[in-house]
């Protein structure tokens, strides 16, 4: 039979193999992902700019001087004028007001300069996003830009004249973020 002392032993010995049990079950559940990213890790994924300018980085451009990063980097998808190999990639044209479906490029729909350039650094070329540096980001947007008329070729494009250019579809959003 059975003591007093032995049920407690008993006892124990259940309470500790649940524990055990438990302990293995939740190690069981983690997944094992990898390592958890710290801070430096992590800057470069915090990469916005946003639409009022905060976010962007020093450095500066022309369109004469994003030419040939676009050459190098973007016409493969592009096109040499931006026409692009497929809608998606189309860059210059288009009109959000035509009678049939609307393409929409650069310049007919981005309302922001700013969004452009975020944009291009952070997922572009598709092949190696983020390899560009801001400055050739700049380099790029600039050229972009004058290809849909919007800055001059030799016009310098940085954080406070990013700000300036006005998208021809700037009216054409409706701010949500306040609406509740």
């Amino acid at each position: 039979m059975f003591t007093h002392k032995s049920c407690k032993n008993i006892a124990k010995l259940i309470i500790c193999c649940v524990m055990l049990i438990t302990a293995l079950y939740s190690k069981a559940q983690t997944p094992r992902l990898g390592k958890a990213l710290g801070p430096a890790a992590l800057s470069n994924f915090d990469l916005i700019a946003a639409p009022d300018g905060s976010g962007l980085p020093v450095g500066d451009g022309t369109a004469s001087q994003g030419k040939l990063v676009y050459e190098t980097q973007c016409q493969v998808c592009h096109g040499a004028g931006g026409e692009g190999n497929g809608s998606a990639n189309r860059l210059v044209g288009g009109d959000m007001q035509s009678d049939d479906a609307p393409i929409r490029t650069v310049g007919s729909f981005w309302p922001h300069a700013t969004t452009l350039f975020d944009y291009v650094r952070r997922a572009m070329p598709a092949t190696a996003p983020k390899s560009l540096s801001n400055t050739e980001v700049y380099q790029v947007i600039a050229y972009v830009l004058h290809m849909n008329g919007l800055v001059g070729l030799n016009e310098v494009v940085d954080r406070r004249s990013l700000l300036q250019i006005k998208m021809p579809n700037r009216e054409g959003f409706i701010d949500s973020s306040n609406i509740r």
